[in-house]
C-alpha cells in the first residue's frame, strides 16, 4: 500500500499535543463542543469566503453574508456562483463519507458547478499550482495517473493508524501534489480536510480554519512549495497544525465572550453611521468612511477605535488588502443614543 512522505517530528508532537489540550478544554465545557447555532453560522460564512478569497474572489464578507442569507448582491456572476456552490457543498458536509471517493466527486460537481465543464470528473489535462504572484510552484502529476493516485490517497487515510490531527494534513498536501481536478482543487483539498477532521472531533466542521490560511496564504504556498522541495510534507503539517491551534483558540476565546453575562452597550450616532458604512462595504478606506459620514477623518478613526475596543468591529487581513468586519455577539444587547 502506498504510504506518503512525512515526518512526525518533535514540533509535529507537540503541535498535537497543544491541539488536544485545547480540544480537551473545550470538551469540559458543558456545552462547548459544538458553536451556537449564531456562531456557527457566522463561522460557515467566514469559511466560504476566505476559502474563496484565496482563490481570488473579490466578493466582500458582507456580499458573502448577504448571499448566504438570500439577498440580491452586485458583483461577477461568476464569483456569486462560486459562494452558491459553496453554500451547497458545505450543506453536503454533514453526508459526505471522507473516505468514499466517489463522494469526492459529488462535492466537487457541487462545488464547481456551472464554472467548469468538468465538476464533479478528475481532469484530462494537465494543470499546476499558482501562487499569489502568478508563479507556477508545483506542477501536478500527468492526467492519466490522477484515478490511481486519488484511490491510493483514499485507501491510505482509511487505514493509517497516523493520528487524525497529523493524517488529514498529509491528504491536505498529497490531494494538493496530485491536484485531481481542472479547477478547484485548493478549496476541495481544505474542504477534505476539514471532512476528515469533523469525522474525528465534530467541532470542526464549524471552525473557520481557511480564515486562518487566508490571513497567512504567502505561508500556505511557501509551505506547499518547501514540502514539494523536501519530497517530504512535514512543512505543511508543520503549518496545517499551527492554523488549526490559531483556531481552536479564537473559538475558545468566543466562547467565554458568549458565556458572559449580557451588557448593553449604547451606540452614538456616529458609531452608528460608521457602522452602517462598514457593514454596505468593508473594504472602504478611512477617508472615504469620512466623506459617507460627514465626519473628521480624525473624528472616523476615534469611532472606529472605540468600535475595536468593544468588539464590534474588527480588522482582517493586510492594512492596505484587508477589509472591515462588523461584529454582533449573540451576548451583547444594542441600543442607539
Amino acid at each position: 500500500m502506498y504510504e506518503p512522505p512525512f515526518t512526525i517530528t518533535n514540533e509535529v508532537l507537540q503541535l498535537v499535543s497543544d491541539i488536544s489540550l485545547q480540544l480537551g478544554r473545550m470538551e469540559a465545557l458543558s456545552d462547548a463542543q459544538l458553536p451556537s447555532p449564531m456562531l456557527r453560522k457566522e463561522n460557515r460564512i467566514r469559511t466560504i469566503h476566505s476559502s474563496l478569497a484565496i482563490e481570488h474572489n473579490s466578493l466582500t464578507l458582507q456580499q458573502v453574508t448577504d448571499i448566504v442569507n438570500g439577498k440580491r448582491v452586485l458583483g461577477a456572476p461568476d464569483e456569486i456562483m462560486e459562494v452558491k456552490n459553496a453554500i451547497d457543498a458545505y450543506h453536503l458536509m454533514q453526508s459526505l463519507d471522507a473516505f468514499n471517493l466517489k463522494d469526492l466527486l459529488k462535492a466537487h460537481a457541487a462545488m464547481m458547478h456551472d464554472l467548469v465543464h468538468t465538476a464533479g470528473r478528475f481532469r484530462f489535462d494537465s494543470v499546476g499550482v499558482f501562487d499569489d504572484q502568478g508563479h507556477c510552484i508545483h506542477m501536478a502529476p500527468p492526467a492519466d495517473r490522477v484515478p490511481w493516485l486519488i484511490q491510493d490517497l483514499f485507501e491510505w487515510v482509511s487505514t493509517t493508524q497516523t493520528h487524525p490531527l497529523i493524517s488529514s494534513c498529509v491528504f491536505h498536501y498529497e490531494f494538493e501534489f496530485i491536484h485531481p481536478f481542472e479547477d478547484g482543487n485548493g478549496r476541495m483539498g481544505r474542504f477534505w480536510q476539514t471532512l476528515l477532521l469533523s469525522r474525528w472531533k465534530p467541532v470542526f466542521a464549524w471552525l473557520p480554519v481557511e480564515s486562518i490560511v487566508r490571513e497567512n496564504q504567502e505561508g500556505y504556498y511557501a509551505a506547499i512549495a518547501q514540502s514539494d522541495h523536501e519530497a517530504n510534507s512535514t512543512s505543511f503539517i508543520v503549518f496545517m497544525l499551527n492554523c488549526l491551534l490559531r483556531v481552536i483558540k479564537e473559538h475558545e476565546d468566543t466562547h467565554q465572550q458568549e458565556s458572559e453575562i449580557k451588557t448593553p452597550i449604547t451606540l452614538s450616532k456616529s458609531e452608528e453611521n460608521v457602522l452602517d458604512a462598514l457593514r454596505k462595504d468593508g473594504r472602504l478606506t478611512i477617508a472615504e468612511v469620512s466623506q459617507l459620514t460627514g465626519l473628521s477623518v480624525s473624528g472616523v478613526k476615534k469611532v472606529i477605535a472605540a468600535l475595536k475596543k468593544i468588539g464590534m468591529l474588527e480588522r482582517k487581513g493586510a492594512s492596505k488588502s484587508g477589509e472591515w468586519v462588523v461584529k454582533m455577539q449573540s451576548n451583547q444587547e444594542v441600543a442607539y443614543k
